[in-house]
C-alpha cells in the first residue's frame, strides 16, 4: 500500500492550553529512505499522479524478506525543556577543561553517570534546551511579511549582526552542516504554545535531504503524544480555576468599592478630562500654554484637593501651511460641584470658564505673552473640541516691538478673568477704554465631560425641578454668547444716544439721524 505524500508545509502552528507545560509530551520518529544512490533514480511517473510516493524509494527486499535499511530509524518522545545529549556533547563535556559555565559542569555530571549506566539511548536525535548556547540562525534571515520583495530594515539587520556576534562568542555547539532542525517548541506565560513545524497527524511526513559526498534522503514525523488527564484531575483542575477566578474577581470588586457613590439630592457633579491639543498661528516659537478654570462665586465648590490650573510643556512649532502649529497633547482633569439652592425659575445659573494665557520662550529664557482667551466649558456632556481665539495688549510704536523682539517681555494682564468680565466685578458697566488689542492665534483643547445627579434617575419633584435647572444649563453657552452681542449693541446704541443729545440740534435731521 503506498504511503502518503511529503509534507511541504513547514510552518508553525499555534495552540493553546491551560495544562501545566511539564505535561508536554512530543514523539519524534526519523527514518533514512534511501542512501545516495538511490536519489538519483527517479520512477517514471503513473498517469494522473503529479506526486512520487514514498514506497518507491525503498530498496527492493532481498530473499529473506528484510530491507537492508529497516534498521535505520529512531524513535524519540521527548518532554519540555528535556536534554538529549549528542554525540558530540557527550564527546565535549566529558572533558571537565572544556567545561566554562556552571551548566556545562552540570552536563559533565550527567553525561558521566550516562556512561556509567548503559549509555545515551538516542543516537541521532538530540535536543537544546532554552539554557544552551544555540541560536537558529534560520531566525536571522525571517521575513515579516508575505511580501516578496520585503527589504530588511537597518535595525533587523543591526540586531542580527549583534545576535551573530554573541553566537560567535559564546561558541557554537556541534557541526551545523551536519545538523537539521527537526521541530522548534517555544512557550509563553498565557500558555500558547507554538510548534514549527506543526504535528504530522493525518499528514504526510517531512523530508530532509542532507548534503556532502553522500546525500541520502531522510522523513520523520511529530506527534503530540501527552498523556490524558483522569476525570478526577480535570475536575480538581476545574475547581481550583473556578476557586482562583472567584478570588481575582473578588479581588477587582474591592478595588472599585461595593458602593457607588452619589451625589447629594439637588447637586450636579461634572468631570471633566480634558487636553491641551495644540496652538497655532502665533509670531514666535517654543510656546508654552498656562490655563485655569474659574467657578463661579455661587452655587458651585471643588474638593480641596483639586487642581483647577495647569501648565504645559514647552514645545516647537511645526510649518502645517501657512501656519506654524506646537502640539501640546497635555491631558488635565478635574471635579467640580453645582448646589441648586435657588428656586426662581427665571435665575439662570453660571457655568465654569476656562481661560489660557499662551507664552513663548527665547533661547535666553525670557518669555513673552503671545495671547489671552477664555471660554465657558460645554454645558452638555459628550466629547466637545474648542478652538478658543486669543489676544494680547498692543504697544505701539517701533521701540515696543524692539523691545519685545531682543528683550523679550511685554504688556500683561494682571487679573487673567479680565480677558471676559471678571467674577469680582459688581458694576453695571464694565469699561475697556483705551486698551489696545491685536488678534493673534488659537488654542484647539478636546474636552470630554461627565454629569452626574440623582435627578437622572430620579422620579419625584427633585427630578423636575433639577430638570428644569438642567435644561437651562444645556443653552447656557448659546444664551450667553447672545446675551454678550445684545449687551455690545445696547451699549453702542446708547452712545449713539449719548452723542447725538451732546450735538447742537442743527445738525440733528427730524429722523434722529445726524446730518453735516
Amino acid at each position: 500500500m503506498a504511503e502518503a505524500a511529503w509534507s511541504t508545509d513547514t510552518g508553525e502552528a499555534v495552540y493553546r492550553s491551560r495544562d501545566p507545560v511539564r505535561n508536554l509530551r512530543v514523539r519524534v520518529h526519523l527514518q533514512r529512505i534511501t542512501s545516495s544512490n538511490y536519489l538519483h533514480y527517479q520512477p517514471a511517473a503513473q498517469p494522473g499522479k503529479d506526486l512520487i510516493d514514498l514506497a518507491t524509494f525503498r530498496p527492493p527486499p532481498t530473499a529473506s524478506g528484510h530491507r537492508p535499511d529497516e534498521d535505520e530509524e529512531e524513535e524519540a518522545v521527548i518532554g519540555w525543556q528535556e536534554k538529549l545529549f549528542s554525540q558530540f556533547e557527550v564527546d565535549l563535556y566529558q572533558n571537565e577543561a572544556a567545561c566554562q559555565s556552571p551548566l556545562d559542569h552540570q552536563y559533565c555530571q550527567e553525561i558521566l553517570k550516562l556512561e556509567d549506566s548503559d549509555g545515551r539511548k538516542n543516537r541521532r536525535i538530540f535536543t537544546y534546551t532554552d539554557s544552551d548556547r544555540f541560536t537558529n540562525l534560520e531566525e536571522h534571515c525571517q521575513k515579516m511579511t508575505t511580501a516578496a520583495s520585503e527589504m530588511p530594515s537597518f535595525l533587523v539587520e543591526r540586531m542580527a549582526n549583534v545576535r551573530r556576534r554573541r553566537q560567535d562568542r559564546r561558541g557554537m555547539l556541534g557541526y551545523k552542516k551536519y545538523e537539521h532542525v527537526l521541530c522548534t517548541l517555544k512557550v509563553d506565560s498565557n500558555g500558547v504554545i507554538t510548534v514549527k513545524p506543526d504535528f504530522t497527524g493525518l499528514k504526510g511526513p517531512y523530508r530532509i535531504e542532507t548534503e556532502g559526498e553522500k546525500p541520502e534522503l531522510w522523513k520523520y514525523t511529530i506527534d503530540n503524544v501527552s498523556s490524558l488527564a483522569q476525570p478526577e484531575e480535570e475536575e480538581r483542575e476545574q475547581r481550583v480555576f473556578k476557586d482562583l477566578y472567584g478570588r481575582h474577581k473578588e479581588y477587582l470588586s474591592s478595588l472599585v468599592d461595593t458602593d457607588f457613590e452619589t451625589t447629594v439630592p439637588g447637586a450636579l457633579r461634572l468631570f471633566v478630562n480634558g487636553e491641551v491639543v495644540s496652538a497655532q498661528g502665533y509670531e514666535y516659537d517654543n510656546l508654552y500654554v498656562h490655563f485655569f478654570v474659574e467657578l463661579p462665586t455661587t452655587n458651585w465648590s471643588s474638593p480641596a484637593f483639586q487642581q483647577l490650573s495647569g501648565i504645559t510643556q514647552t514645545c516647537a512649532t511645526k510649518s502645517l501651511g501657512m501656519d506654524k502649529v506646537a502640539y501640546f497633547s497635555y491631558p488635565f482633569t478635574f471635579e467640580a460641584s453645582f448646589l441648586h439652592e435657588d428656586e426662581s425659575a427665571g435665575a439662570l445659573p453660571e457655568w465654569p470658564v476656562l481661560y489660557c494665557e499662551v507664552h513663548s520662550l527665547d533661547f535666553w529664557q525670557r518669555y513673552r505673552v503671545e495671547g489671552y482667551g477664555a471660554v465657558v466649558l460645554p454645558a452638555t456632556p459628550g466629547a466637545h473640541t474648542l478652538r478658543v481665539s486669543t489676544w494680547r495688549p498692543l504697544e505701539l510704536g517701533t521701540v515696543a516691538e524692539l523691545r519685545r523682539f531682543f528683550i523679550g517681555g511685554s504688556l500683561e494682564l494682571e487679573d487673567l478673568s479680565y480677558v471676559r468680565i471678571p467674577g469680582t466685578f459688581k458694576g453695571e458697566r464694565l469699561s475697556r477704554f483705551g486698551l489696545r488689542t491685536e488678534t493673534t492665534g488659537s488654542v484647539t483643547f478636546r474636552l470630554h465631560c461627565l454629569q452626574q445627579s440623582r435627578a437622572f434617575m430620579e422620579s419625584s419633584s427633585l427630578r423636575k425641578r433639577m430638570r428644569s435647572v438642567l435644561d437651562r444649563l444645556e443653552g447656557f453657552s448659546q444664551q450667553s454668547s447672545i446675551h454678550n452681542v445684545l449687551e455690545a449693541f445696547r451699549r453702542a446704541r446708547r452712545r449713539m444716544q449719548e452723542a447725538r443729545e451732546s450735538l447742537p440740534q442743527d445738525l440733528v435731521s427730524p429722523s434722529g439721524a445726524m446730518v453735516r
